[in-house]
């Protein structure tokens, strides 16, 4: 079989295991999973209630360009409906860009640590990979600038990080994005984007005018609840945008997942109180730390990623165990670290209660 070189010995995505499994595994009757970065409140009601009367055609694909949700994001947005690229989740947009810019010979620049599914579709397309460590969890944009070299095609930027949730302030991306060659796509990946409270952060949108080269992923993943549905969008210039619609999979969002995505948007009283929620529950993660000395990210995000002083797989079995699942930051690269996606109030006092059992074990506290 003539396989591609580069993908000999390159793992496919490990997803965690899913509750049933840890169910059976440790013969619980409750887990809760508090590991993948979903929203703990679901979806917007409307989307219930539009599933238990949706009436579908199974035998008919979908729409191809998806427009009754593209004309509802563009308006949302307040950009043309040509500059916007649907994909099957925003790992089939980062796929997407790969396919359509990566190539050998040509080069990638990214953090380390950071979203994964950058360096591994990088590596597929037989790129060169730069990795750029991180400053006190957030991205180091200037070293980053240094790495950009002619070779260069795409400069990954994953803002909330993921697994930090560090955000990088409006004003460094503004003054990355005059400095970065017009030849260079920047792509800001802003899954998070709903959860982002800070006072000085400033819309991404307003940047594309000036800036044809910057392309920038969100999703209904995260806050909106719809993960199950797969949806997930890229913003950019019309140019941009028009090169890289020949690589999206035709048909690539159902029928459903189209209609659950709009009535979503359209709720975004939702959307507030998710957010509202989330706050709180963020606090409660870092108060328990502040009082236990263990060192936490500041997080703009759904989740944080907190120190345990201890061997992360240890203590991610020993929640695991207690109908808890949770992210080791071993899998991550962040050894010594979790990170636990914020639940609900309840939810998170019942884990950190937990934690709390797993720490004295492991001789931390």
């Amino acid at each position: 079989m003539k396989f591609k070189k580069q993908i000999k010995g390159l793992e496919a995505y490990q997803p965690g295991k899913t509750t049933e499994e840890v169910k059976r595994i440790f013969n619980l009757d409750k887990v809760t999973k508090l590991a993948s970065n979903e929203n703990p409140y679901g979806a917007s009601p409307n989307v219930k209630a539009f599933l238990e009367n949706a009436k579908v055609n199974y035998a008919i694909y979908p729409d191809g360009y998806a427009s009754k949700l593209r004309t509802a994001v563009a308006k949302h947005l307040n950009v043309s409906e040509k500059q916007l690229l649907f994909g099957n989740g925003s790992d089939d947009n980062i796929l997407i860009v790969s396919r359509a810019i990566l190539q050998p010979g040509l080069n990638a620049v990214m953090a380390s640590i950071t979203f994964g599914q950058y360096k591994h579709n990088a590596i597929v397309e037989g790129a060169e990979v730069r990795e750029v460590p991180l400053t006190n969890g957030e991205h180091d944009l200037d070293k980053m600038y240094e790495a950009i070299d002619e070779n260069t095609a795409i400069v990954w930027i994953c803002n909330p990080n993921n697994p930090t949730g560090t955000l990088t302030p409006s004003d460094k991306i503004k003054e990355f994005l005059v400095r970065v060659p017009s030849d260079v796509l920047v792509v800001l990946d802003e899954a998070y984007t709903e959860y982002i409270t800070d006072e000085k952060y400033e819309s991404s949108i307003g940047l594309l005018e000036k800036h044809p080269n910057l392309l920038i992923m969100r999703t209904f993943s995260k806050a909106y609840g719809l993960a199950s549905f797969r949806v997930g969008y890229a913003i950019g210039s019309e140019e941009v945008i028009s090169q890289l619609e020949p690589t999206r999979e035709p048909f690539n969002n159902t029928v459903l997942s189209q209609e659950v995505a709009l009535i979503g948007l359209e709720d975004q009283n939702f959307i507030d109180t998710c957010r509202v929620k989330n706050n709180a529950g963020r606090k409660q993660y870092e108060v328990f730390c502040s009082e236990r000395n263990l060192h936490f990210y500041p997080s703009h995000t759904n989740f944080i990623l907190m120190e345990v002083k201890a061997d992360s797989d240890a203590v991610f079995q020993g929640l695991m165990k207690r109908g808890f699942i949770v992210r080791s930051g071993n899998a991550l690269g962040v050894p010594g670290y979790l990170r636990i996606t914020i639940g609900t109030e309840e939810e998170n006092m019942e884990l950190l209660q937990k934690l709390d059992e797993v720490l004295h074990e492991e001789g931390v506290i």
